[in-house]
């Protein structure tokens, strides 16, 4: 009985293969890439297009996305959507200041309290410490609708509802858990040897955290600060319960909900659009590098 034994293809046969299917697959991977990314850019390029034209233009040519230079340096869309309302304009300058002032102090308060806890969550060793970490975390976890109608009544008993310090307060109790969360996985992967030479050295254990493991801690810090800005600056459940009465008080989620009505040119809801858009990519970009490290590093340890 004889066995025939096959012969190995020749290696310029291999290597002709792989790089025929290295060619197919890389075709196909630059292809989904521009494919997903026109999914995603061109809405955006269509939105800020139109928020530069009349509504006029736009009923003449519905197809026109690039505006003309005169409609680019007018823009007067966005000078009616910031002017005072008393002027004839939509007001979004004040709910631009609003956002700005209650997004930006509920990161710091949130950033601030959030590196404690977690430091001391992540480090210091209490009774309970595992427990109580979870149990802030779940407590994240309930839908924001379940909580709003008895904080709308305490807050109104209060007296605090209809003011920007409510709706901080309610923002930072919103983002603390997660931010904890965050932080306290990345606290956990810097090495306990570097403090513990921080605390021979004479270092105090505030000294140790201010000193050694925040600055090791930056880009999980930087992370956690956008993703808390992004949520303060985009809600709107709590907004629209506490601010409602008050429009000098409006955010600018309010201000875009305002203008989704039959009332007002679409151009305009465009417009506002993009002014609540544009903050959060400008600041996605500046701290992305900060973002891609906090975040993957801060999945190390659980």
């Amino acid at each position: 009985m004889t066995t025939t034994t096959q012969k190995p293809l020749p290696k310029a046969n291999r290597r002709k293969g792989r790089s025929t299917e290295e060619k197919v697959f890389g075709v196909i991977k630059w292809a989904s890439i521009v494919f997903f990314v026109i999914i995603a850019v061109f809405p955006l390029i269509y939105m800020i297009g139109l928020s530069f034209k009349p509504i006029s233009e736009v009923f003449r040519n519905p197809d026109g996305i690039i505006p003309s230079w005169s409609e680019l340096s007018s823009m007067e869309t966005y000078r009616e959507v910031l002017r005072p309302v008393d002027q004839g304009g939509q007001g979004f300058l004040v709910f631009l200041r609003n956002s700005a002032i209650v997004a930006l102090a509920t990161m710091l308060i949130t950033v601030f309290l959030a590196i404690l806890a977690a430091y001391a969550a992540a480090r210091l060793r209490f009774a309970g410490a595992k427990l109580v970490t979870w149990v802030i975390l779940i407590v994240y976890l309930f839908p924001a609708v379940v909580i709003a109608i008895p904080l709308f009544v305490l807050f109104s008993r209060m007296g605090i509802r209809n003011s920007l310090y409510g709706l901080m307060i309610v923002y930072v109790a919103q983002t603390i858990p997660v931010a904890l969360y965050m932080l306290r996985s990345y606290f956990q992967t810097v090495p306990a040897e570097l403090e513990e030479a921080g605390l021979v050295d004479g270092l105090s254990r505030t000294g140790v955290l201010w000193r050694i493991t925040i600055p090791l801690a930056a880009p999980a810090i930087a992370a956690v600060a956008l993703y808390v800005f992004m949520i303060a600056w985009n809600e709107f459940l709590f907004a629209l319960l506490f601010l409602t009465e008050s429009r000098d008080l409006w955010t600018l989620p309010l201000g875009v909900h305002q203008l989704d009505s039959t009332e007002v040119p679409a151009t305009l809801l465009m417009a506002g659009s993009v002014i609540i858009t544009l903050p959060v990519v400008v600041l996605f970009f500046a701290a992305e590098r900060f973002l891609t490290e906090g975040l993957t590093a801060g999945g190390v340890k659980g």
